[in-house]
């Protein structure tokens, strides 16, 4: 009778201890892979309370929320033979569990490492120019071919941005000239197209002065107007053109 109790009592306990071990929790975000004697089960198990009949069975969680990877910096040299040091950040997701646990040992490594190769690969393909001017290009880029390297590992590579770009001190100093010169160059032009302007009003002036006599006179009082309006010593002394011409008529 004794015997029979304690042999009760130890499958009792053995049944708990193996029920026990066969609960998991998988959360909102997770995903459950389970092996059943090695062979991987085509549905990977969704949130909640889940029985896996261990020892046969085995769960492995695998995390369905966004990564963010910082991908360390890279010694590049662009197209136009520059060197610089460029790093970004990639964001992604696992999209299939059961491919990031089979086809990869450690998918988080493996993305890693290829984002770090496609990074120089790529940006060596731009010119130092494109790179800080057309950051949106180069971004497009590098999540287009990365996602298509990932895709195999049942990983989604939502975004990839440069955050920085180093560039040498002597480089710094050469753009800041060019981009001096090109205020420059641009100053000019403004002015040129000032003076351009201001002649063909003046040209235009001068045609209505030319058949408006009296307007030029109405020009000379409003001047006049003008430097009596303050408290000054100028002297204006009137003469009229017309004398002027007379006189030099006469002189010939």
């Amino acid at each position: 009778m004794d015997i029979s109790f304690y042999g009760l009592l130890i499958a009792v306990l053995i049944v708990v201890i193996w029920f026990w071990n066969s609960l998991y929790v998988i959360k909102e975000w997770e995903r459950g892979v389970v092996l059943r004697l090695g062979r991987m089960q085509p549905d990977a198990k969704g949130a909640g309370l889940r029985v896996v009949f261990w020892p046969i069975e085995t769960l492995y969680r695998i995390p369905l929320r966004i990564e963010t990877l910082d991908v360390p910096s890279q010694d590049i040299i662009t197209r136009d033979n520059v060197s610089v040091k460029v790093n970004a950040v990639a964001y992604f997701r696992v999209v299939d569990a059961n491919l990031a646990l089979s086809q990869v040992q450690n998918y988080l490594y493996a993305t890693s490492q290829k984002a770090q190769t496609t990074l120089r690969s790529i940006v060596g393909q731009f010119e130092l120019d494109q790179i800080l001017a057309e950051r949106e290009k180069v971004n497009s880029k590098l999540q287009i071919i990365l996602d298509q390297d990932t895709e195999p590992w049942g990983i989604k590579v939502t975004k990839v941005e440069v955050k920085q770009v180093d560039i040498p001190e002597q480089m710094q100093r050469a753009i800041a000239r060019q981009a001096e010169a090109e205020r420059e160059r641009r100053a000019k032009i403004i002015h040129a197209d000032g003076e351009a302007q201001a002649s063909e009003k003046l040209a235009e002036a001068a045609k209505v002065l030319q058949t408006q006599p009296a307007a030029i006179q109405l020009r000379y009082l409003q001047t006049l107007t003008e430097i009596g309006i303050e408290k000054n010593t100028t002297i204006v002394f009137p003469l009229p053109i017309d004398i002027i011409n007379r006189f030099f008529k006469s002189g010939t």
